[in-house]
């Protein structure tokens, strides 16, 4: 009954005897009760962290969303304008054109009927002198060379008008 083992156990309970005396179960207790609450406290504390996160997450998220749309709505705006721009490019370019057009058709209307007006004064100029000619041949004297200038101004007159 002496042997080693028999004093180890009964120091071990002369040990807990005094320890639960001194109160090292009850401050062994507190601790680790102390402990979960501080470990619960930051549990708490993680699960509300991580739900603000969430929060935090889903608004941005959202903001994505709301800034994509805004993104495409900026895009198909600017190329409406694009479009408008090019629409009012063509059509300036078209009442441009149109325009030319329009003068260059008057210009060579004006050019044809200053040809024509060339023209018909040459003609008259050389049919005058034909007639004068013939006339002047057919013709003697002061009172037919009267007579022939008269009616040569006025076939003149006439053929220019």
């Amino acid at each position: 009954m002496l042997e080693a083992e028999f004093w180890v156990a009964v120091a071990f309970v002369i040990f807990m005897a005094i320890a639960w005396k001194a109160g090292a179960f009850s401050m062994m207790t507190k601790g680790l009760d102390g402990r979960a609450n501080r470990i619960r406290h930051e549990l708490d504390e993680a699960k509300r962290l991580r739900e603000e996160a969430a929060a935090v997450l889903a608004d941005y998220k959202r903001r994505q969303v709301e800034a994509e749309k805004e993104a495409q709505a900026i895009v198909a705006s600017a190329r409406e304008e694009a479009q408008r721009a090019a629409d009012e490019g063509q059509r300036k370019l078209n009442d441009f054109l149109a325009r030319r057009t329009q003068a260059a058709d008057t210009k060579i209307a004006q050019a044809e009927a200053q040809a024509e007006a060339q023209v018909r004064a040459a003609a008259a100029e050389a049919a005058v002198r034909v007639s004068e000619t013939i006339l002047k041949e057919r013709l003697q004297g002061d009172a037919a060379q009267g007579l022939i200038r008269s009616s040569l101004g006025e076939i003149q007159t006439r053929l220019r008008a």
